[in-house]
């Protein structure tokens, strides 16, 4: 399954430039970092000390997720539009299987933003703070939440490509949902109900930096914690993928 889904994205120019420009954006955007100032002082080098510099990094990679996203999308909008999800019904796959072979390409799409954020935090750890290397592995957590955060927007990514099955609508529907329609709902909805929103309760797996110090200032947070979020995010991934399975079955290809 996995070997069908890699010979169809590697030779994929598209798969490239959207998964270095991810990589890209990461690096730039922590590169500069440093030189952001916080009550007129400037971050410098403590910005990318350990065992801190992975929650933070976690934070930062969230906003890519997007990319992420759009990239499923149009893996998935292709099969449609070059038919190729027909063809493979009619040598013999099922619904099932080409579910589950965007089910493995999202893992691998997760497992690729993990990977990122580890080998970035590693670069700019070891030539920006490397006297707090042996703190390294504290708080490696945090880019295993990521890593499941990924995989949440990337099921939301995918069962809008299944439900729209054109790039246009789909790219919009994802960024509309997660920017605006969600947001929207959240607004008039008690706190205690609002925390278990999808997308909130995908965002609460990589917190802002600082959220305690925070806190002292506008009151806590209703979200919930990272590991209060972690299961509920695992059966928000299962419930898109399970909705993806049921549209894919019910609708002709």
């Amino acid at each position: 399954m996995i070997r069908a889904e890699l010979r169809k994205i590697l030779p994929y120019r598209t798969v490239w430039v959207i998964l270095l420009l991810y990589v890209l954006l990461l690096a730039g955007f922590v590169s500069v970092g440093g030189s952001v100032t916080v009550n007129g002082q400037q971050m410098g080098d403590t910005l990318y000390a350990f065992p801190e510099l992975w929650s933070r990094l976690a934070y930062v990679a969230s906003y890519f997720n997007l990319l992420l996203g759009i990239l499923l999308i149009i893996l998935i909008t292709d099969e449609f539009q070059f038919r190729t999800f027909r063809q493979q019904v009619i040598d013999g796959s099922s619904a099932a299987g080409l579910v589950q072979g965007k089910l493995a390409v999202s893992g691998l799409l997760a497992l690729y933003g993990v990977l990122a954020v580890l080998g970035v935090g590693l670069f700019f750890g070891l030539t920006r703070s490397a006297d707090t290397l042996g703190r390294a592995t504290e708080t490696l957590g945090a880019v295993l939440l990521y890593g499941l955060q990924a995989l949440g927007y990337l099921s939301l990514a995918g069962l809008l490509g299944f439900l729209l099955r054109k790039a246009g609508p789909a790219f919009l529907g994802f960024l509309l949902y997660a920017w605006v329609v969600e947001p929207l709902l959240r607004f008039g909805t008690p706190d205690q109900i609002d925390r278990f929103f999808p997308v909130k309760i995908f965002d609460s797996l990589t917190p802002t930096p600082g959220q305690e110090l925070l806190a002292t200032v506008t009151g806590p947070s209703s979200a919930l914690l990272p590991t209060q979020a972690a299961p509920l995010a695992l059966a928000y991934i299962a419930l898109l993928w399970l909705l993806s399975y049921l549209l894919l079955r019910r609708r002709d290809l």
